[in-house]
């Protein structure tokens, strides 16, 4: 036990849902926390140093919400195997069970069970100020007495209780090593004689204990004698989980009616409904609900880029301004080449996603705290089971029309294994902000602006129905991937409402910084090394090729009355022609030619890979477009328009711009999504499998919609 002085005691803290087990978390650890992953599993592992007594800290682990000691999901078995002593990195000293107070009768059935685990628990009492308003009244020391464990009420919001709290945290540590545990329910007597043969092989076992090793053990690292041994115990003499379990859930809640009745006041349940309860009959509306929920994912959408913009153009600035700063102060070579075009504008690409990211969270733990998120499941829920998705995959999807890399890592709250893989893999199907500058200037080049009915523009038109074609395309693959992953994990949507409360702005600022870390330095990493690589293919070429080209364009440039800017611009497109890109784009101009493309849109679309705006970079450059940023835009559109084929036949027409646009609206034109993916999932597979389907559903529909409109 580390109980002595200058020891750190291990603390796990549990609870059900939506009890304010995290409030009491952030409460206690504030800054001194760190974020990791349980093994094996994309559940955030989250720990923190809390000061308890002048020589006693804590290293408090918050575990995955859970409603009972039988698991059905993946974060629930998380919390089961650590208070099952089976997590071999997470071993902890004693428990806190956080508790809602407005809900006791259902949060003391997980009490009951942890006390009959006979481990140490400390019970933290919240919401006192909801139950108050219901009505409820508890008699604090009768329920400690009753439940033979410590009983403290908090309110981590507002910092109240929290000294009581590490008051009763530094008694029960002095005491671990003489704590003497109560029986709550006697449960060998659900079936005496299996649980004495299991205590036979494992006499340290407590009854509980045992009982959960009959019925659990196949999910346990034990030895394979030791399998064998239960396995004959349950054969012998014919346990029956689920008669076993019904019968102790009945018991348990039995024995908390009674200690309800002794402990707990609670108010007429004829009662005037509560604010939150009215509140509901008007968001959960069958036709209002919809319409305010379209309503708030609309807002929330607009604010990722009206507040998201300012901050990214002005990094885009900063790194603009910096990338020419040291090219005016840095020699010409192949050194500072690298450092400005390989990583500094591989950094630019990784830290201008900062700003959605950290709005695309702030918003979403604004309505996490604020108790709408749940609302937002609840209501889609029907629609997105369909297709083999949940409730709960709505929000990464509508997060996706900003950027998918903060979208995928907000689908951790999917807790189905399955339900939240497909809603990774379909999540980038959904059109970006980062496509916003391709669909622009070709529906500019392409599609007249002409107006119906005096204000639908048909541009505008044509911008809506890619959203709606991504959308739709989504859900499509999200069924048809549905049958073709065999996880074996039953799909359970148990969702409680929490009630509406005022956001905590800390928790916010904490979360929106906090997500922004894990994406620079986990995904950012993977980012760099594709920019590098990219920024070679862009830079080098075949030798020979290079020598004759610059030989060319050295012997241009002593021409008499040479204009040398025009020398250099040209020199710059026909220098990315015959680099690697420029070779690869020329490699794959057979494969792209059906779909209208030629080997300059095969350069872009290789470039392109980094990010899809890069797009509109590459056709300024291969089109030998001037800097100057006003100019550009309209230059290029000029350009663009003009450009023909080596039959004289213009490039982008109706249906080169439609399939162009519906490639980069359904292909993996972006290695941070790829990079975040195989965070997520662990895996190179997933986003390799991401990467080609991706990539074959856009070429097939481009080309049917060449074929279509040429």
């Amino acid at each position: 036990m580390s109980t002595t002085a200058n020891k750190v005691l291990n603390i796990a803290l549990v609870g059900n849902p939506n009890s304010g087990k995290t409030s009491l978390f952030n409460s206690l650890t504030g800054l001194n926390q760190k974020v990791g992953n349980f093994p094996g599993v994309t559940v955030d592992k989250k720990q923190g140093r809390c000061p308890i007594a002048e020589n006693l800290v804590a290293n408090i682990i918050d575990l995955p919400g859970t409603y009972s000691l039988y698991p059905k999901r993946g974060d629930e078995w998380v919390s089961y195997k650590v208070l099952l002593q089976q997590d071999k990195e997470v071993q902890p000293d004693m428990v806190i069970l956080v508790a809602d107070a407005s809900n006791l009768k259902r949060n003391l059935l997980f009490c009951s069970q942890i006390l009959d685990l006979k481990i140490p628990v400390v019970v933290a009492l919240t919401m006192m100020d909801l139950a108050r308003q219901k009505g409820t009244q508890i008699d604090m020391k009768g329920l400690a007495l009753e439940l033979g464990v410590p009983v403290v009420p908090v309110n981590p919001r507002k910092e109240k209780g929290i000294h009581h709290l590490k008051r009763s945290i530094e008694v029960m540590a002095a005491n671990l090593d003489h704590w003497q545990a109560r029986t709550f329910f006697d449960t060998a007597a659900l079936a005496p004689a299996s649980v004495d043969a299991v205590k036979q092989l494992l006499p340290q076992l407590s009854d509980y204990r045992a009982i959960h090793y009959l019925i659990n053990h196949e999910q346990f690292e034990l030895p394979a004698q030791l399998q064998e041994q239960i396995e004959q115990v349950e054969t012998d003499h014919q346990f029956n989980h689920t008669k076993t379990q019904a019968e102790e859930i009945m018991g348990r809640y039995q024995r908390i009616r009674q200690i309800m009745q002794k402990t707990v006041v609670e108010a007429d349940p004829l009662a005037k409904k509560m604010f939150t309860e009215r509140l509901d009959n008007l968001l959960l509306h069958r036709t209002w609900g919809y319409l305010i929920l379209l309503t708030v994912l609309f807002l929330l959408f607009q604010s990722i880029f009206w507040l998201a913009s300012y901050p990214m153009d002005a990094i885009d600035w900063t790194f603009g301004e910096l990338s020419g700063w040291l090219g005016s102060i840095l020699p010409e070579a192949g050194w500072s080449d690298l450092l400005i075009n390989g990583v500094v504008a591989g950094l630019g690409g990784i830290l201008i996603f900062i700003p959605q990211i950290m709005i695309l969270f702030g918003l979403i733990t604004l309505l996490e705290d604020s108790g709408y998120m749940a609302r937002i499941s609840f209501l889609t829920d029907k629609l997105m089971r369909k297709v083999g998705l949940n409730g709960k995959s709505v929000m990464p999807m509508i997060s996706g029309f900003a950027c998918a890399v903060p979208a995928i890592m907000s689908a951790r709250n999917i807790e189905n294994t399955k339900e939240r893989l497909l809603t990774i893999l379909v999540t980038p199907l959904m059109s970006c902000s980062a496509r916003l500058p391709v669909f622009t200037i070709l529906i500019s080049l392409t599609v007249p602006n002409k107006y119906f009915l005096g204000f639908l523009s048909l541009q505008g038109l044509v911008m809506m129905f890619l959203y709606v074609f991504g959308t739709a395309m989504a859900l499509m693959i999200a069924w048809i991937a549905k049958w073709f992953i065999h996880i074996k994990e039953k799909s359970y949507f148990i969702l409680e409402l929490p009630i509406y409360r005022a956001p905590r702005w800390k928790n916010v600022g904490h979360t929106m910084i906090e997500k922004a870390r894990i994406f620079v330095f986990d995904a950012g990493k993977i980012i760099m090394i594709i920019s590098l690589v990219l920024w070679v293919l862009s830079t080098y070429g075949p030798p020979k090729q290079m020598e004759q080209l610059n030989a060319r364009y050295e012997q241009l440039r002593q021409q008499p009355n040479a204009n040398a800017e025009e020398i250099d611009k040209q020199y710059q497109s026909d220098h990315l022609a015959h680099s690697y890109a420029g070779v690869m784009g020329k490699w794959i101009e057979p494969v792209i030619e059906p779909l209208g493309y030629d080997w300059k849109i095969g350069i872009a679309l290789i470039t392109s890979f980094a990010a899809r705006e890069v797009f509109v970079g590459t056709m300024a450059t291969l089109y030998s477009v001037g800097a100057d940023a006003d100019e550009n835009d309209q230059t290029l559109r000029n350009k663009m328009q003009s450009a023909v084929r080596a039959d004289g036949s213009k490039v982008y027409t109706l249906a080169t711009a439609l399939s162009l646009m519906v490639f980069y609206l359904l292909a993996m034109q972006c290695m941070s999504t790829l990079a975040i993916v195989k965070r997520e999932t662990k895996s190179w597979k997933w986003p390799a499998i991401q990467l080609g389907y991706m990539t074959v559903l856009a070429y097939s529909m481009s080309w049917l919609v060449y074929q279509i409109f040429s």
